[in-house]
């Protein structure tokens, strides 16, 4: 098993924003967290990537317990954080946002191949605006971006936060193509989604929670025949 969350409760101040939550990754799947806003998928990314650390439970990455470690030694072990919003630095250049997220990477060889066989091939775009600020970018642009980014760190795991969120349908599904084609290259991927219809197309394995507590798991295929997510999720 790649990754293990087990029974983490986490709080912001004094009220549990994740309650026992219990969630398992395979090597090489994408499993996705659907829910509605403030169900807690957010947090549950943030206490994976260690910038939040639970109250209670733990966290395994490879058999490796990493739920005490801070963000950035977390990140040197191969997982990387795609934000939700984006969060660019917009003054930068698209070069230098990338060349940030290969930050703790000694390899410079490693780095540049990276660069142009890994994020140019998914994101032939942001070859082409290397020099342009971040910040002059369109919403799809910035998003590409933002996980160009955290593929130069050369993740095993990538979390993405809410990737189609603001984009135009024509976007969104162009976003959700580089996805199922990073996943081909051999990534796992821990999707947080409000377009439950798009996360469950793209994921085998799926989490619905609700207000803290996941009340809902299984196969991706199943959730989406299933009536409750249905109704709540899918419009139908």
């Amino acid at each position: 098993m790649l990754l293990e969350v087990k029974d983490i409760t986490a709080h912001y101040y004094k009220v549990p924003a994740v309650r026992s939550i219990s969630i398992t990754v395979e090597d090489n799947k994408i499993v996705t967290l659907i829910g509605s806003n403030g169900a807690g998928k957010t947090t549950i990314l943030r206490t994976i990537s260690g910038l939040k650390h639970p109250t209670t439970g733990e966290i395994r990455f490879k058999g490796q317990r990493i739920d005490k470690l801070p963000p950035h030694e977390i990140n040197g072990l191969g997982i990387a954080m795609v934000p939700e919003g984006r969060r660019v630095f917009p003054q930068m250049t698209v070069l230098e946002n990338l060349l940030v997220g290969a930050f703790l990477r000694k390899d410079k060889d490693g780095i540049q191949k990276d660069m142009q066989e890994v994020v140019f091939r998914h994101f032939p775009r942001l070859k082409e605006r290397t020099n342009q600020a971040a910040g002059t970018l369109s919403g799809g642009e910035q998003q590409m971006l933002a996980m160009g980014r955290a593929l130069m760190s050369a993740p095993e795991l990538l979390l993405l936060d809410e990737p189609s969120l603001g984009l135009s349908p024509i976007m969104c599904g162009e976003i959700g193509k580089i996805i199922r084609d990073i996943h081909s290259d051999g990534k796992t991927v821990i999707l947080v989604e409000q377009n439950a219809r798009l996360a469950l197309a793209l994921a085998q394995h799926a989490y619905v929670i609700e207000t803290g507590n996941i009340t809902l798991s299984g196969p991706a295929d199943e959730l989406r025949n299933n009536d409750n997510v249905k109704k709540a999720y899918l419009g139908g």
